[in-house]
């Protein structure tokens, strides 16, 4: 491993704390009995004297002044100034906790518990004054600490800021520290689903847990990840929704159920889509999808006045409002009001010349559920920006709900749209197991035919149906879309903690690599940026790496460096 200098100086520190009789991570308990935020909140507005203060949390930023010090401490709840004396710390002869760890050893990022009392500086900021502190883990890394400076006029700029997005959210752990108004985000997720839980307990319905790994993938059209039991050995598959189980225990007697669960679909990726997401399915008995709308409207509706106080959310540009009513349109409706075309009656071979017509791309491995889709997802889905629901969808888009009780051809199914994206997905649940059947057949059927989001065959699940399952209404919501909706989030990846990310790129130390190569060192850099190890040089031809050096160098703006020669290229390549 290729260490910076502060890494190399970080580890020189340990090690000097430790010759000093120091634990730079002591494994005891350290007592906590206040918070950034509580103190500042508090003191002195509350009459709170704060004498005996235990708080801890990392150095964030550091004033040297002598025998007196100020630094910055973050905790979960925010940041504090801290003064430190070294007469208070070492009231002994020997100073070296003040001269030597903590203005030497110490460094931004480090994370110390202090005691002292709460007091008001000089100018006027809340200050804990510091009797005794520790050491509560050395950080060997320094943390990308934002720096600020301010020109003639006035102008603040920011260097060093941690804002680019895949850094971020590869490293979140970083990310909280340094942009600490990100967790905002994941504390409201938190609060929404502790508000729909809340909402749904309160109705009765029993929280419950089915299996992640399945023998049968279902209950939604997606292409699954394979993994393999070797002491069944049997091939199962993580869910792709929890749909098929739930329903299981209603046919058992359980009349309302409900889970947030993690499902996984082997999919693209996209700021809407990850391939791990949670939702949250609730199946009710006796219930169907109109009055699972309602439902939805008010447990939506109380979300958003659990976490806003109010109805109206800004979403970018817009104020989306969630008060009930939402308004509503079929799915044929929906299509007829944004581009003029009624497809009601259309047969696959009529739905494919309309979408050649309207420019929407399809292929031949769809049906006419999937071209309806395409049409839907292009020409309307980036209209709906209010809450909408979009009802009674065709038949063959919906192999698992029940046929609608007055309209031939379609199911009782809805969708709620939001900001353009689908948010939820519910149907009057199809409890016939002789039609059920009849539609996993043609679900395979389109398998055949290259589909591979199609429907697999679940035998058990049939049997289930044939002991009879009452009326349900059932529903899925997700909680990564809805989430974003409701903090303002461009991205789903601002809403999970840790989402999927290509694999990290490792730098090569490229002086270490070719340094027997004989190139120059002012030239490294050129073959940093091109990354240009030895496996590569000895696919290149000396006529291209020539070119790729000189034009590289020309980009980087390396004015001051001589371009390499033709032939020492040519000397380079034959020492490989």
């Amino acid at each position: 491993m290729q260490l910076s200098e502060q890494e190399i100086i970080r580890r020189q520190a340990l090690e000097d704390l430790i010759k000093l009789g120091i634990n730079p991570y002591p494994a005891d308990l350290f007592h906590v009995n206040a918070s950034a935020k509580d103190i500042l909140e508090n003191y002195p507005k509350q009459k709170i004297e704060y004498k005996n203060v235990s708080i801890a949390g990392r150095i964030m930023s550091r004033r040297i002044m002598g025998n007196a010090s100020f630094a910055e401490l973050q905790d979960a709840t925010g940041r504090i100034q801290i003064y430190i004396r070294r007469d208070d710390i070492c009231p002994d002869e020997d100073k070296t906790l003040y001269n030597t760890v903590f203005k030497k050893l110490l460094d931004i990022g480090d994370i110390i518990g202090v005691q002292g009392h709460v007091f008001t500086t000089k100018t006027g900021e809340t200050s804990i004054h510091v009797s005794s502190f520790k050491i509560l883990s050395k950080s060997l890394r320094p943390l990308p600490i934002v720096k600020e400076t301010v020109d003639e006029s006035g102008k603040v700029t920011l260097h060093d800021a941690f804002t680019d997005p895949e850094q971020r959210y590869r490293m979140r752990y970083v990310d909280l520290v340094v942009n600490p108004h990100v967790k905002d985000a994941f504390i409201k997720r938190t609060q929404l689903v502790n508000s729909m839980r809340e909402y749904l307990n309160d109705k009765g319905y029993l929280e419950v847990e089915t299996p992640i790994l399945q023998p049968l993938y279902g209950g939604a059209a997606a292409r699954p990840f394979k993994t393999h039991h070797n002491t069944l050995d049997m091939t199962l598959y993580l869910r792709i929704a929890n749909e098929l189980y739930l329903k299981r225990l209603i046919v058992g007697g359980l009349e309302g159920v409900y889970e947030f669960s993690k499902d996984f679909r082997n999919e693209g990726m996209s700021r809407f889509h990850n391939p791990e997401f949670t939702q949250v399915e609730l199946y009710v008995a006796y219930k169907d999808y109109n009055w699972m709308m309602d439902l939805v409207e008010e447990m939506i509706e109380k979300v958003a006045i659990d976490l806003h106080g109010t109805t109206k959310v800004l979403v970018g540009d817009n104020i989306i409002d969630f008060q009930r009513p939402w308004k509503r349109f079929t799915m044929y409706e929906a299509i007829e009001h944004f581009t003029g075309i009624d497809i009601s009656e259309m047969n696959e071979a009529e739905l494919r010349s309309t979408c050649k017509q309207l420019n929407v791309k399809v292929d031949e491995s769809m049906g006419k559920g999937k071209l309806i889709d395409e049409i839907f997802g292009e020409k309307c889905e980036p209209n709906l920006i209010q809450p909408t629901y979009i009802t009674d969808y065709p038949v063959e888009m919906s192999p698992l709900a029940k046929k609608h009780r007055s309209k031939p051809g379609l199911v009782e199914r809805f969708e709620a749209i939001c900001n353009r994206k689908e948010i939820c997905n519910a149907f009057s649940e199809l409890n016939d197991p002789l039609d059920q059947r009849a539609r996993f057949e043609e679900q395979l059927e389109l398998g055949k035919r290259g589909d591979e989001e199609a429907m697999t065959l679940d035998e058990d699940y049939l049997r289930a149906l044939e002991f009879g399952m009452p009326p349900t209404a059932g529903l899925g919501i997700g909680i990564d879309r809805l989430t974003m909706i409701m903090t303002n989030s461009p991205s789903i990846q601002d809403v999970i903690f840790f989402p999927q990310m290509k694999a990290e790129k490792r730098t090569v130390n490229i002086e270490m690599e070719l340094s027997d190569l004989g190139i120059r060192k002012e030239l490294l850099p050129i073959f940093q940026k091109l990354l240009l190890t030895k496996a590569k040089l000895k696919e290149q031809k000396a006529t291209k790496l020539f070119n790729d050096i000189c034009g590289m160098r020309k980009k980087m703006k390396l004015e001051e460096v001589e371009n390499p020669t033709l032939e020492e290229v040519e000397g380079w390549l034959t020492k490989l």
